[in-house]
């Protein structure tokens, strides 16, 4: 009987998740729930009933949208968010969204139930046969090469100092995903009252710019007679957008997007430098890449030998990644928006004389980069028709949203090129471990962190699918998540067709009426899906139209605050 009165009077380990991790700044916990949440949920009743404070807590019906979502969340708010899925096979679900999360330095708090090792003798033992079906040997495993540190809890005392920990850990340089698992049997147990209330164990680490290294690469890139910035995934800071868009300008460098998935400065700047690594990289002699995985293809492009090569970034050599060689005489670690804010103060400072070689190469790299603009534009023009082109409906998308605060995500949909996008968070294309999916859930995510603001999901139609489309849709129309929704329709796996004809370019493949395993036709009727959860829906096969009907999708996102969804065919 004492037990039970304990109970009653002192929280259990299950109960103060929540409360301390509205401590740590947590704004949601999205979770798909268990056999292994009833401590859990009965924490969250009981502090309902006592008014107490908590974490928004987000019920999401297939576990990689709760990943997704922790994901968007933290790139309109800078702020790490939880997830808390149910034991393995929850956990084997959010595996995919846990590598995205690592690749794109995303923090958050990944935690899941572990089924009850004891059968009989203890609160919260096995009950029902998934208790036994469910047990693994090493469940970690499932994400370990994905987080940067992981524990399985062991007493109740230790909720309060392991969630600590796994926060500052998720939030120090380079950021990403921690995993906590969580045992019924520990869950069900009390702690003291007053263990709830201490304040935060430990803050993150972040790595400040080195002096140093800053000074020498300003040095050089000053000094350079012809520099490139290779940007693969931006400043998401408006200090470190607007700093990096000013060196570009200052000192005429030009700035290259290969495989961008977030732009480092306004797809108009002058320096604006595409897409392609070429014939930039093979001109340079000095070069600095910000925060990219693989800045260009080794196996196609090739800098110079006495070129020197500059890394910046939370983690420039990319250390959790076996095989990386790409050449670097100078590695800096350090917050990406912080870095090339210090950049731009040591490169301010430089001689005047120094600018001679900049004055020099200013017009001709202008002229070189306002073609490369202009030749995105015209190519995306010219596909209105009879099937569209994936850039032309990027073409028709820059211009619809011009006049709204705007982000659009791209997951094999809208590329990037023929876009005017002149904001940092205004561009996030998919991480590049490529599990898909990503687009729809991260979007809503977003939309989750700044309501007011205009977020387009684009995507492929097997994109679409693997997002679980109709678990997305239920939970925009349950928590009021209007999207704008672009599909490019070409029913089949197009990159997987493109990688195909790459490879062998005058194989059997490339050259048959239909390209094994690729086609995705029959393509479904996905307005059906849109519409089940009261989205706005339609297909698109003319392009002419295509420009109005994208205003009239807007309004019913923005003003009548419904999701809509375009299904448009390309080709």
């Amino acid at each position: 009987m004492e037990k039970k009165d304990m109970r009653k009077q002192n929280p259990s380990a299950g109960e103060a998740i929540f409360s301390r991790l509205k401590k740590l700044d947590v704004d949601y916990v999205f979770a798909n729930s268990g056999t292994d949440f009833p401590p859990i949920i009965e924490g969250l009743a009981k502090a309902a009933a006592d008014g107490t404070e908590l974490p928004h807590a987000i019920t999401i019906p297939h576990e990689h949208a709760a990943m997704g979502m922790a994901h968007g969340y933290y790139f309109m708010s800078g702020k790490a968010q939880a997830v808390m899925l149910h034991t393995n096979v929850g956990l084997a679900n959010g595996a995919i969204g846990a590598l995205n999360a690592a690749t794109d330095h995303i923090p958050m708090i990944l935690m899941s139930g572990r089924t009850p090792t004891t059968e009989k003798g203890r609160f919260g033992s096995r009950t029902v046969p998934i208790g036994w079906g469910q047990e693994m040997r090493d469940q970690t495993a499932l994400v370990r090469e994905a987080v940067k540190w992981d524990y399985e809890l062991r007493f109740p005392e230790q909720i309060n100092e392991m969630l600590d920990r796994a926060h500052a850990i998720a939030s120090s340089t380079p950021k990403g995903p921690v995993y906590l698992s969580l045992p019924r049997e520990v869950l069900t147990e009390t702690i003291k009252t007053n263990d709830t209330e201490t304040g935060r164990l430990m803050a993150p680490s972040l790595a400040e710019p080195p002096v140093k290294a800053i000074a020498q690469a300003a040095a050089w890139l000053v000094q350079a007679k012809n520099p490139v910035i290779f940007v693969q995934r931006g400043p998401n800071e408006a200090a470190g957008f607007e700093a990096l868009s000013s060196i570009a300008e200052k000192f005429s460098i030009p700035v290259v997007h290969y495989w961008a998935t977030q732009i480092g400065l306004p797809t108009d700047h002058p320096m604006w430098a595409g897409v392609d690594p070429e014939p930039w990289l093979s001109e340079a002699d000095v070069i600095l890449v910000i925060d990219a995985l693989a800045p260009w293809s080794p196996d196609i492009h090739t800098p110079k030998p006495s070129a020197k090569i500059i890394h910046l970034g939370p983690n420039p050599l990319f250390s959790r990644i076996p095989v990386r060689n790409f050449r670097s005489d100078l590695s800096i670690t350090t917050e990406t928006s912080a870095g090339i804010v210090e950049l731009q103060h040591a490169m301010s400072v430089h001689d005047q004389q120094e600018q001679r070689s900049v004055d020099t190469r200013r017009a001709d790299i202008e002229t070189r980069t306002s073609n490369v603009r202009q030749a995105a534009r015209d190519e995306a023009s010219q596909g209105a028709g009879p099937i569209m082109s994936k850039a032309y409906v990027s073409l028709c998308l820059s211009n619809a949203i011009a006049n709204h605060e705007a982000t659009i995500l791209s997951e094999l949909g809208c590329p990037l090129g023929p876009m005017t996008l002149t904001k940092p968070k205004s561009w996030f294309q998919e991480p590049h471990s490529g599990g898909l999916g990503w687009s729809l859930p991260t979007a809503m995510g977003m939309k989750l962190a700044k309501p007011e603001r205009l977020i387009v999901a684009t995507m492929g139609d097997g994109s679409y699918i693997f997002s679980n489309p109709v678990a997305c849709h239920q939970i925009m129309q349950a928590y009021d998540i209007p999207l704008l929704i672009l599909l490019v329709n070409n029913s089949e796996w197009g990159a997987v067709r493109q990688s195909v004809a790459q490879m062998y370019p005058d194989g059997h493949a490339a050259n048959s009426n239909q390209m094994p395993l690729t086609s995705l036709s029959p393509s479904p009727d996905f307005s059906k899906i849109a519409e089940a959860s009261d989205a706005w829906a339609c297909k698109v096969t003319n392009g002419q139209e295509l420009p109005a009907i994208l205003e009239q999708a807007i309004d019913m996102v923005m003003n009548q605050k419904r999701t809509a969804l375009l299904d448009v065919r390309v080709a």
